[in-house]
């Protein structure tokens, strides 16, 4: 009795089938890497909003206390008395680090726009990083300093004989009180800043 076989052949798949399978995967990936370079695109371009927003706040915080200068006119011009943000190292200080605070945020803008042109290179996201954690520090050096001269000017202390100026300085004062709220509007847009940065840098 004869063994009857039958033999099927199964058609290998031919190289040309093999290579139009292939780009599906590299397809994928492409689609996956556009889609997250669209998300960091998105965020350069707020950071770069939040950053001339920043701009504004540090801006008139140093130009508000430098221009708060009041003289009280007493009844000769020989004998007057003036306030001013010189006549304090606090406001000073503040004036002077709110300005570098400004004159960073104005040159990290070409960076900023490196990464919206560029929304998946990591070196310029951390060097934002790293910049805007130190002028956000040294911005809220200033602005809790200043806030602190501030509240004795308007309050006083008794233990330590400090009598409120206020009364008398109410321009110099509400000059003064605004610079140190724009400054902290600053700490909040670097705060924003940061954070953004941190969320810009973490893997998918």
């Amino acid at each position: 009795m004869k063994n009857e076989s039958t033999i099927i052949d199964v058609p290998a798949e031919s190289s040309s089938a093999m290579k139009g399978k292939a780009p599906l995967i590299g397809m994928a990936k492409d689609h996956t890497t556009s889609g997250s370079g669209g998300y960091k695109r998105g965020l350069s371009i707020f950071d770069f909003l939040l950053r001339l927003a920043a701009i504004i706040a540090a801006s008139v915080a140093a130009a508000t206390m430098f221009t708060s200068d009041e003289t009280l006119p007493l009844f000769t011009q020989f004998l007057q008395f003036e306030a001013g943000y010189d006549d304090l190292p606090t406001f000073q200080f503040f004036v002077i680090a709110m300005s570098i605070v400004s004159g960073y945020l104005v040159l990290s803008l070409p960076i900023s726009v490196v990464t919206i042109v560029r929304p998946l290179a990591t070196a310029p996201r951390l060097l934002l990083l790293v910049l805007d954690t130190a002028a956000l520090a040294f911005n809220m050096a200033a602005a809790s300093s200043a806030a602190a001269i501030s509240y004795l000017a308007h309050n006083g202390n008794q233990n330590t004989n400090w009598l409120p100026i206020c009364q008398q300085f109410g321009d110099f004062c509400l000059k003064s009180s605004g610079a140190v709220v724009s400054s902290f509007v600053a700490v909040v847009f670097f705060t924003i800043l940061v954070v953004l940065s941190g969320v810009a840098l973490k893997r998918h």
